[in-house]
């Protein structure tokens, strides 16, 4: 294996190496001082990793060519290791390096794992919607891919999914929209009773709803109520990684107070000239200027044939099928449409 601990720190300021990993082809550069996992996914390179903290092996490659030093100390994961093997999460490059690695491409490629998490923030968006704010034990990251989901595993084996609303490379807290469903025990837990502190277990990821960056296609994103979650992290991880298609992002709500996060959209049509957002009110304000009515027919009124798009929708079972059957009409093609409809778990409120 060829590290070498004895280049000096003056030498790695000075270079930016360029990683090649094989057998994808991909290559990415690497800042001084970072390691090869953490520039992987600052490029939208989908390297495997669990721990991130040289304890696991997930992120383990195998070094071709080049050399590397890890600064904090040789990491646990080698323990055993072949010689040339490489932990990606502590190896900082110091030249040009060749990579043999497995890519995550599918969400078949990641674990499922079963873990706890503490609630590290609450924070009331709406008068029904609370955004969750979770954190692994210490060391832990989870793996996911832009708009997976989890499920919270309650003490008598129930689950309760979510969509995970960052994007993968912001993984040091995950983020969770809840919207409050009358009957609802769970989300009645949460409105009522969950403080922050507490510890709940979860299983992540979960779900084939996630973006397919290789399309060259414009991107349509149909959103109704809390849909907007797993919605949010797809663009926010397509924005990090250089998408440079047009994106549409129709969102649908009641009322104008259901507009949580209202400045988040601004934000991104300010940093991708071809973003564009158009709220969508169903019982609208007297005061609302903007569209009205049900989403989906927003959508098709402002593009008459989708047959040239890639659709995402998430939001309540009902918004998915009506669309389904009006996109179907305008022509967009059954394998263009990818969703991830809500239902609503309703149940006696949770022992406590």
């Amino acid at each position: 294996m060829r590290e070498n601990r004895g280049v000096t720190r003056a030498r790695r300021l000075l270079t930016m190496p360029t990683v090649h990993t094989e057998p994808s082809g991909h290559q990415f550069t690497a800042a001084p001082g970072e390691s090869i996992l953490a520039a992987a996914l600052r490029q939208g390179v989908a390297l495997p990793y669990g721990c991130r903290n040289g304890q696991c092996g997930s992120c383990n490659a195998t070094l071709l060519d080049g050399a590397i030093d890890y600064p904090e100390g040789r990491p646990p994961a080698l323990e055993g290791a072949p010689p040339d093997a490489c932990t990606c999460c502590k190896a900082v490059p110091l030249t040009d390096l060749r990579l043999r690695v497995r890519e995550v491409d599918r969400a078949a490629d990641i674990e499922v794992r079963l873990m706890p998490c503490r609630v590290q923030r609450i924070e009331s968006l709406t008068h029904d919607v609370t955004r969750l704010w979770l954190k692994l034990p210490e060391g832990e990251r989870l793996q996911f891919l832009a708009g997976q989901y989890l499920e919270f595993v309650l003490p008598d084996g129930r689950a309760r999914a979510f969509s995970i609303a960052n994007a993968p490379h912001d993984d040091a807290l995950l983020e969770l929209h809840v919207r409050h469903v009358p009957g609802g025990g769970f989300t009645g837990f949460v409105f009522g009773n969950l403080k922050e502190k507490t510890i709940l277990r979860i299983r992540a990821p979960l779900g084939r709803f996630v973006l397919r960056e290789d399309s060259p296609r414009p991107i349509l994103f149909v959103a109704g109520g809390t849909g907007l979650a797993p919605i949010k992290g797809m663009i926010e991880h397509a924005l990090h990684v250089g998408v440079t298609r047009p994106m549409d992002l129709y969102w649908g709500v009641r009322a104008r107070r259901d507009l949580y996060l209202p400045d988040l959209p601004t934000a991104w049509e300010r940093v991708h000239p071809g973003f564009r957002f158009v709220p969508v009110l169903s019982e609208p304000d007297s005061d609302w200027a903007g569209r009205t009515g049900f989403v989906h027919a927003a959508v098709v009124a402002d593009h008459l044939r989708l047959d040239a798009f890639d659709v995402y929708m998430a939001g309540p079972p009902p918004m998915i099928a009506a669309a389904r059957a009006a996109f179907g009409q305008a022509g967009l093609p059954a394998d263009r449409l990818y969703s991830d409809a809500f239902e609503y778990a309703k149940e006696p409120p949770m022992a406590r």
